[in-house]
């Protein structure tokens, strides 16, 4: 089947803890992004800057090609949950850190440099690419279904960074005008005189400072770091785990086993087809390899990461691949680098209408994964398909700036932000199905997922940052216009 409607055997207050934890995975460095409106202002970079944060990202893909090679060099050492708690508390003090030095400056080859920013920026970005590859095979440990609440988390990440900086008023401002006479004087004598009109902007004051937006992201990460150590620790969350019996037998179990199961039409569970020769009261009494049961039908589902590393083909894990780079590259990566250059020339409020909107609908799609996912192939390629089609008008009014189509028309506006909104929503729709897909593989198979995720995302990254500062192919609109 294409379409399967997600199981509803969850524990609600188990799911908002994976949400809250999953929040610490970008939610510092996408609240740098969104104070970049006010940092600029005071840092010796201006408008600069974001291309040295740019480039600090791409340096810091260090951090999971290291945890990568580790993990399968040495699988029994290099875990998941101590790595997460370095991703935590990294993130939580450089964010600590930041409040108190982000403005500190030296000199560095002859010119002012934000060096604690920066550095502190490195931190982070270090962190956050290794929580792609960190995250998603912890949520291994947990049944398929909590994987949806982890998307919602990594959504809220930028959601509530934004609507914090929102609140703050960074990057709101107002157009001036103002005038200017021109002489022109020919022998001592002015001929012609006459009168300039332009307009500039100027940044409305924030409603709170740089420092309190640091201390609040430093509690978010806090907060994430408490929902972790529950999801861990807390018998009540554990009751959600996949047992270590339930994962995992002992090899002569797995091959006693191995011959009782069969591939379900979802590519996802396997049933017992021996059932009338097994007594289901044995079968629970006895073996070491106890399984989680639930009755479907007639027929007994058994739920377990070894069976679950047993259902994705060789064909289908290279597909679900080549979409999790390609929805990451231009998630993560393309479409971040140009929102300006795409809504700027429609106005100051189109832009601010398209970055908050499609942030919600990020969030909402993971929402609607929750009840429906998507597990065909085709139909993923087709909504994939769908979201690139949004995409690519994106970047046609990027290329075009700062005269896009419909630049003087009604529906300019509303059309740049509505693409904005249903390519957020899709591929974000897209991206859980697509790692759902994964979850059937268990912990390597989402350990692969998050590596995708992060070359898709460093690919997607340096081929804009290559054009937009090297190659100069974008041009960006006049804020204001005289």
């Amino acid at each position: 089947m294409g379409c399967t409607i997600a199981s509803k055997d969850i524990n609600i207050v188990v799911y908002i803890l994976v949400a809250v934890f999953a929040i610490s995975s970008w939610v510092d460095i996408n609240g740098l992004w969104v104070e970049l409106p006010i940092l600029v202002q005071k840092l010796p970079e201006q408008w600069n800057l974001p291309s040295y944060m740019a480039i600090i990202i791409q340096i810091a893909n260090i951090g999971p090609l290291a945890f990568t090679i580790s993990n399968y060099f040495w699988p029994s050492k290099v875990r998941e949950t101590p790595v997460i708690y370095v991703i935590i508390t990294v993130g939580a003090i450089a964010c600590l850190l930041l409040a108190f030095f982000w403005n500190t400056v030296t000199i560095v080859a002859g010119n002012l440099h934000s060096t604690a920013l920066l550095t502190l920026q490195f931190f982070l970005a270090i962190v956050d690419c290794t929580s792609s590859v960190a995250f998603y095979p912890f949520m291994a440990l947990f049944k398929p279904q909590y994987m949806t609440a982890l998307f919602i988390g990594e959504s809220l990440s930028g959601l509530l960074p934004s609507m914090m900086a929102l609140g703050q008023g960074a990057g709101q401002m107002r157009c001036v005008n103002s005038t200017s006479a021109k002489n022109i004087t020919i022998n001592g004598t002015v001929v012609n005189m006459t009168t300039e009109y332009n307009a500039f902007p100027v940044y409305e004051q924030p409603k709170f400072s740089i420092e309190i937006f640091f201390f609040v992201l430093f509690g978010m990460m806090i907060l994430s770091g408490l929902a972790f150590t529950l999801l861990n620790y807390l018998p009540y969350c554990q009751k959600e785990h996949l047992s270590e019996t339930d994962s995992i037998g002992t090899s002569s179990d797995i091959a006693e086993t191995e011959d009782t199961y069969e591939l379900s039409d979802n590519h996802d569970r396997f049933f017992i087809n021996a059932a009338s020769e097994i007594d289901s009261q044995s079968a629970l009494l006895s073996g070491r390899v106890k399984k989680q049961i639930a009755i479907q039908g007639e027929k007994t589902e058994h739920v377990n990461e070894k069976t679950y590393e047993q259902t994705i083909s060789a064909f289908r894990f290279t597909v679900l691949a080549m979409m999790t780079t390609w929805i990451n590259a231009l998630m993560n990566g393309t479409m971040p680098s140009i929102q300006a250059y795409s809504c700027l020339p429609y106005g100051n409020d189109p832009y601010h209408f398209a970055v908050s909107l499609s942030n919600i609908a990020c969030p909402l799609s993971c929402f609607l994964a929750f009840f429906v996912q998507v597990t065909s192939l085709s139909k993923l390629l087709f909504l994939t398909l769908v979201g690139s089609g949004f995409a690519s008008y994106i970047m046609a009014m990027a290329v075009m700036s700062p005269t896009p189509l419909l630049i003087d028309k009604p529906a300019g506006a509303p059309l740049i932000v509505t693409a904005w909104v249903f390519m957020s929503f899709i591929l974000t729709y897209s991206k859980v199905s697509v790692a759902s897909g994964f979850r059937v593989g268990g912990r390597k198979a989402l350990l692969w997922c998050g590596v995708f995720t992060q070359i898709g995302s460093a690919v997607g990254a340096l081929v804009m940052f290559i054009l937009i500062n090297v190659q100069h192919y974008f041009q960006q609109a006049e804020m204001c216009k005289s």
